[in-house]
């Protein structure tokens, strides 16, 4: 696989407009030079877009913000990247993020597997996190799911020695696929006691999306892989 490109015939994710409010369409304009960081050629320098050299995590689809605003504020001495297509929510977010005057984010709005594939370089996170992707039910969408043998390696290779993927998912035949897929990669260790899944994490914000699957009775699972 090219370090540098990441062929994408099929979408992961359906490009809606939303409904987005003013003070959201307000905050991508307005805070943008800001928090946002625009698709460009060539890998991003992190340090220089922060100001600062830290630990990177990078959370992949952060749907309106929740989770990741709380794990910034929680951990000031990491920078985080969120990386989300649909606008409205990342308006939120940057809105969140001025509100709180948190200076660790930076907002990607594109399709994540060209921003890992263009942007990041290899070795740069120390965590990716991926929490609740769409599990694409129907039978005939499944070659639209995200975590796939080919998107995992790509992920993988932007980790770090002894970086994490973190995933979660409300949707359980999605669950198992996902562990499947992750058990095949070389190098990737699965961090669950019995090689499964492992407990939810504590510092993580429930999000929209996971409140909606605990509230239609979902189970939801965990999985987190280092790679070694």
């Amino acid at each position: 696989m090219s370090e540098t490109e990441h062929p994408r015939s099929i979408r992961s994710f359906v490009t809606r407009a939303g409904r987005i409010t003013p003070a959201q369409e307000r905050a991508l304009v307005d805070l943008w030079p800001k928090y946002g960081i625009d698709v460009a050629p060539g890998v991003l320098d992190c340090a220089a877009r922060f100001g600062r050299t830290a630990a990177l995590t990078i959370e992949i689809g952060f749907g309106n913000g929740e989770n990741l605003l709380a794990l910034a504020r929680e951990h000031p001495e990491r920078n985080y990247i969120g990386v989300e297509v649909h606008r409205p929510g990342a308006g939120r977010l940057l809105l969140a993020l001025e509100e709180y005057a948190v200076t660790n984010v930076r907002v990607i709005c594109h399709d994540a597997v060209e921003v890992l594939a263009r942007q990041i370089a290899p070795g740069a996170a120390q965590e990716i996190l991926i929490l609740f992707p769409d599990p694409w039910p129907k039978k005939r969408h499944h070659k639209r799911r995200l975590l796939q043998r080919g998107f995992v390696e790509l992920a993988v290779n932007r980790l770090c020695a002894g970086g994490v993927l973190r995933v979660a998912t409300d949707w359980a035949p999605y669950a198992q696929e996902i562990l499947a897929v992750l058990g095949t990669i070389p190098g990737l260790e699965n961090l669950a006691a019995d090689a499964a899944f492992v407990p939810r994490p504590t510092e993580r914000a429930p999000t929209r999306f996971e409140k909606r699957g605990v509230r239609l009775g979902h189970d939801v699972r965990d999985l987190a892989f280092r790679r070694s």
